[in-house]
């Protein structure tokens, strides 16, 4: 599809052309890569407020850089819209986040221009960095740049890549973008010290200017710029006192004004050329150049298809990550020991009113799963009651933590697994698909699954005095049908009972499988408490002559296969079925499109259980 109004835009197929073009034209481009973003955003849904900070940025490092010989990493790749319009997708840009179309995120299968995967945070200087070397190694040309946010600088990953980076000495470029907004605020002793750079501003304007100054004098001009500047870090320190980059080996560059595209090209362009790993720091505004997301970054950060003149986003039905922040909030009012933790997803996980209740008892670690773990074990161990509340495709960072910090003292720390299963068009990196199979093995683990808004909030309350790890997942959205499924308490319910078919299932595919047994005159059996398995469970599943399991989930290792096997280890002779996703990933579409393509949803389940 061609957009005639994009006149620039329209004209780009690479980002090479980007290099003679002149100032008035390259402003110009801007605008209209901000606009389309803005167009293809209000009408797809997406992150918008990331985007439209990280316009003028893009486009210097293509100018700056050969991109796709000089691999850039953009992280997250939620900040890479721009990247996509100029690296020849702008033609199909409006199949943004759709299903079949151009991923929300950098996607190798798109284009040689995206190097990597990238909806995960803080991995770009770990990736790029291999990159680097790999090419180093081999003889190949050019290199490789990460370009990362500062809410993704609180990922302890990235400094693990720059505390080896820095010992290497290797010319390795990295790019922080910084708009002091990540998803929630940032938090931690990092973000207070980008302040106190960002403040601090004056270094290398004061330093270009004495540059200048005594090149000017003769003969003995060059010696003196020599011998002050051999020793840069002392004037560096009197400036900035301190710079963590620094210390960790990276020569400082910045901060920036992000927007300021020629000053974004010099400062990138020195930094290229250094001949030792250099962090160039570009200060930028998310949302830039539409005000309600300036006004309301966080809002418009992620956001469903929305009115771009009004900017008014539809009002999102309640959903269980609000229902289980409110049920927390309900336990902390009577019982002191209750306390909540985020890896910066205080609003995504239904966290904002405890944030501000009980903000002695809440904790936002940033964007460090694997510390949010450990930290909610030595919470654990100390008496309180904590309850950390993580996306079931982040959680997945935390495993070795789940194993060794939690599970091996059987400390009762509480996992709020949200987005569980299936999440839609974020697609393939943000799938809640393979919890059920790593918490499943892990021994002492406890996993319930809801199906209601009552049942979470009443699970969540019921297991706060637990002594072992407990695992609550939910998905993404609101419950089906209201008053299905009110709470009993039991591991699990029985509906339509009599016939000689169960059909099994837990969680979101509940109300699928309602619907189906009742039409297909079969039992329905779900799960409250997924696993483990009762022996109550298992003997009444012996009963029936067919078993058909649904698991919204990974097949191998999941709760269907588990459950299989405890069946056939009780010697059963009946037919067992099992339907769950396929050993795959699973690309974004609509909720409901993925649930059909993975035969999860009613009309697959009445073809099973006939």
């Amino acid at each position: 599809m061609i957009f005639l109004e994009y006149r620039i835009l329209n004209e780009i197929k690479s980002p090479e052309q980007l290099k003679n073009m002149s100032n008035e034209e390259l402003t110009a481009l801007c605008e209209e890569i901000r606009a389309c973003i803005i167009n293809t955003v209000s009408l797809n849904g997406g992150h918008l407020a990331s985007n439209l900070g990280a316009v003028e940025l893009t486009v210097a490092l293509h100018r700056v850089f050969n991109a796709p010989t000089d691999a850039l990493l953009f992280d997250v790749g939620h900040q890479s819209y721009a990247h996509k319009l100029l690296t020849g997708r702008f033609e199909c840009f409006s199949t943004l986040r759709k299903e079949g179309g151009l991923s929300g995120f950098m996607n190798p299968k798109e284009s040689d221009y995206d190097p990597f995967v990238s909806g995960h945070s803080s991995n770009s200087v770990s990736f790029a960095y291999g990159i680097y070397k790999a090419k180093a190694i081999l003889g190949q040309q050019g290199t490789a740049v990460a370009i990362i946010g500062d809410g993704a600088m609180t990922g302890g990953m990235v400094f693990e890549a720059i505390n080896n980076i820095g010992a290497d000495k290797a010319k390795f470029l990295l790019v922080l973008n910084d708009n002091e907004m990540s998803i929630s605020q940032n938090v931690g002793s990092l973000a207070r010290h980008l302040n106190k750079i960002r403040s601090k501003s004056g270094y290398h304007t004061f330093k270009g200017k004495l540059t200048r100054f005594l090149n000017k004098i003769p003969l003995i001009g060059k010696g003196i710029y020599k011998l002050l500047f051999r020793s840069k870090k002392v004037l560096k320190n009197a400036i900035y006192h301190s710079n963590v980059f620094e210390g960790l080996g990276l020569n400082y560059f910045g901060p920036v004004d992000g927007h300021d595209l020629k000053a974004v090209e010099n400062i990138l362009t020195i930094a290229k050329n250094q001949d030792r790993p250099a962090i160039v720091h570009v200060v930028t505004v998310k949302g830039k150049g539409y005000g309600y997301a300036e006004k309301d970054p966080d809002i418009y950060h992620g956001v469903s298809p929305f009115n771009k003149e009004s900017g008014i986003i539809p009002c999102e039905r309640l959903d269980y990550s609000f229902i289980a922040g409110q049920a927390l909030c309900e336990m902390a009012a009577k019982d002191s020991k209750i306390c909540a933790i985020t890896a910066a997803m205080t609003s995504g996980t239904g966290l904002n009113r405890f944030a501000t209740e009980f903000s002695d008892r809440f904790f936002d670690v940033g964007i460090a799963e694997e510390h949010a773990m450990t930290f909610s074990a030595g919470l654990a161990k100390g008496g309180m009651k904590p309850y950390f509340a993580v996306y079931s495709s982040f959680l997945q960072r935390s495993y070795d933590q789940i194993i060794h910090d939690v599970a091996i003292e059987g400390l009762p720390v509480h996992i709020l697994v949200d987005r569980a299963g299936l999440v839609g068009e974020d697609g393939k990196t943000h799938h809640g698909l393979f919890d059920l199979s790593f918490l499943s093995g892990v021994p002492g683990m406890t996993i319930y699954s809801p199906a209601s808004f009552v049942e979470l909030s009443k699970t969540v309350t019921d297991t706060a005095d637990s002594t072992v790890p407990v695992a609550i997942r939910y998905p993404r959205g609101a419950e089906g049908k209201i008053g299905v499924f009110p709470y009993t308490g039991k591991e699990f319910d029985t509906f339509f009972e009599g016939s000689g078919t169960a059909v099994v299932t837990f969680g979101r595919l509940s109300y699928f499988a309602y619907e189906a047994a009742e039409t297909c005159s079969a039992t329905f059996v779900k799960l409250n408490k997924v696993y483990p398995f009762s022996n109550k469970l298992l003997d009444y599943l012996l009963t029936f002559k067919k078993v058909c399991i649904f698991e919204e989930g990974i097949r191998a290792g999941g709760i269907g296969e588990k459950l299989i096997a405890c069946l056939s280890h009780r010697e059963y002779k009946g037919e067992l079925t099992l339907n769950a996703v396929n050993n795959e990933f699973v690309e974004g579409a609509s909720v409901s499109a993925q649930l059909s393509l993975n035969k999860l949803d009613k009309k697959a389940m009445i073809g099973v259980i006939s």
